[in-house]
């Protein structure tokens, strides 16, 4: 395993020592520095769900949609904090699966291994091909070259070194970061100076009376909760690089309490700025908000800024799934519940076999969505949300039960406990809950709510076959 748990002869856990070189027997190099951790965890809060699936929410919810992004916004804190206090008490690269293996048992950690490296794979297949779609905005060049040149790009970074991954994620971060506070400031000039075509109009009254905060009533606000919580999956992320970070004890406890002012300017902040410059009865679902606002304001620049920002996006999407794949499937084979061949690695602390086979199976998911594109391609992205946040989950009733016996004694108490917990973990289990109701109430997001359990499925034979194929191992074996 990737860090063993022995009992105590008390009920506990005893952890494994952690050193520079990471847990016993893990072999990552740990490269990732503060810039690169802080960036990371700011790009994983901002997706590409803020620049092109918030116009749909708009459409949906008008102005409240500001109150659904600020109230998943402290759910997606209270996540982080669950998350930081586990990294805090054994900071691993395997991290929820790990933790989900110790704390609820070893088929919750090897579903979660499992389904994590899934969650990425799609999402890796529909970044890229979006990637090659933006391309098309200024070349005319087939969409499948550009998907097979970022993928190679990608994987070869990936495979050079973690530092490299990071510096490139460091710099798409930066983009997307750069975009958000320019329009806000944009948006406050016109505000208060006027000028562009906007200017006459702008008001933040716009946020109340174009038909009320709610427009379409409660119900059209929580309808866009799955949209909303889609727009932070990746903010996990972070947890993955625990095993690669040069001082994770310090850094990731920084970047996880600068969640809440990240959501607050760049979701909040930003819609304000925007749905005050422009009503939201201007937005139209297929418009990513960002353009239609520039479109407004009479700046024509708008739509190539907009299209380069969220093709950064894409690969930075894209590119944390080339990280994080790699890892998972390597962690899921240090603990007896994948291919030993996952758990190579090159001279460089990359893991060698996982990340080639992920990015083989990226590129065939390209393939298959330009041969047949259409909804079902859309199905399998919502089944995606489902994947990433069982993540969340796990790491909820992970911190639960880790506090639990903590309290008691059984285990060393984390460095960095999350506020109000189990009661604000309890709560965010309970919104997540109420997103996956409203996603079996919408037709369009429904067909995941029928995926799922079909998945289970076939993990559940995967892992009954394991277990009778090695009885021995203590993989298998409950904590």
């Amino acid at each position: 395993m990737t860090s063993a748990q022995v009992d105590n002869g008390q009920g506990g856990r005893q952890a494994t020592e952690v050193t520079d070189a990471g847990p016993a027997g893990e072999g990552y190099q740990r490269a990732l520095g503060a810039r690169q951790i802080q960036m990371i965890a700011i790009g994983g809060a901002i997706g590409t769900g803020l620049f092109l699936g918030a116009g749909k929410a708009i459409a949906k919810a008008g102005p409240s949609l500001v109150l659904a992004y600020a109230v998943a916004g402290l759910v997606i804190f209270f996540i982080m904090r669950a998350l930081g206090e586990l990294l805090m008490y054994r900071p691993v690269s395997g991290s929820f699966s790990e933790y989900a293996r110790e704390f609820i048992g070893p088929f919750a950690g090897f579903v979660t291994g499992w389904t994590y490296w899934l969650f990425w794979v799609v999402t890796g297949i529909t970044e890229v091909t979006a990637a090659a779609q933006y391309m098309t905005f200024w070349f005319s060049i087939p969409q499948w070259v550009s998907a097979l040149i970022f993928t190679i790009i990608l994987y070869g970074v990936n495979l050079i070194s973690v530092k490299l991954f990071g510096e490139l994620e460091f710099w798409f971060s930066m983009v997307k970061v750069t975009a958000i506070i320019g329009m806000i400031l944009i948006c406050a000039g016109i505000l208060t100076l006027g000028f562009s075509d906007a200017g006459d109009t702008a008001s933040v009254t716009h946020l109340w009376s174009d038909g009320g905060f709610f427009p379409h009533g409660i119900k059209g606000t929580l309808m866009t909760l799955q949209i909303v919580m889609f727009a932070f999956l990746a903010v996990e992320l972070v947890g993955v690089t625990a095993g690669e970070s040069k001082d994770p004890k310090t850094v990731l406890p920084k970047a996880i309490n600068a969640v809440p002012w990240r959501i607050a300017v760049f979701y909040v902040g930003a819609l304000v700025m925007i749905l005050s410059v422009v009503p939201w009865t201007e937005f139209e679902p297929g418009i990513p908000p960002f353009v239609a606002a520039f479109s407004k304001m009479g700046l024509g620049i708008g739509a190539g800024i907009v299209n380069f920002v969220v093709l950064t996006a894409a690969l930075s999407s894209c590119n944390s799934g080339m990280y994080s794949t790699g890892r998972m499937l390597r962690d899921l084979a240090l603990s007896g519940q994948g291919p030993k061949f996952f758990t190579r690695l090159t001279r460089s602390g990359t893991p060698l076999v996982g990340t080639t086979f992920s990015a083989a199976l990226m590129l065939v998911g390209v393939w298959v969505n330009y041969q047949w594109p259409g909804d079902a391609f859309t199905y399998v992205v919502s089944f995606a949300t489902i994947s990433g946040m069982w993540a969340w989950i796990m790491i909820l009733i992970s911190q639960i039960r880790y506090r639990r016996l903590a309290d008691r004694g059984a285990l060393p108490q984390s460095t960095f406990r999350a506020p109000g917990a189990p009661y604000s973990s309890v709560f965010a289990l309970a919104f997540i809950a109420v997103v996956v109701v409203m996603m079996g109430i919408d037709k369009d997001t429904r067909i995941s709510l029928y995926c799922a359990p079909l998945w289970a499925a076939l993990l559940g034979i995967s892992y009954a076959v394991l277990k009778a194929r090695n009885p021995e191992n203590k993989a298998f074996a409950k904590n």
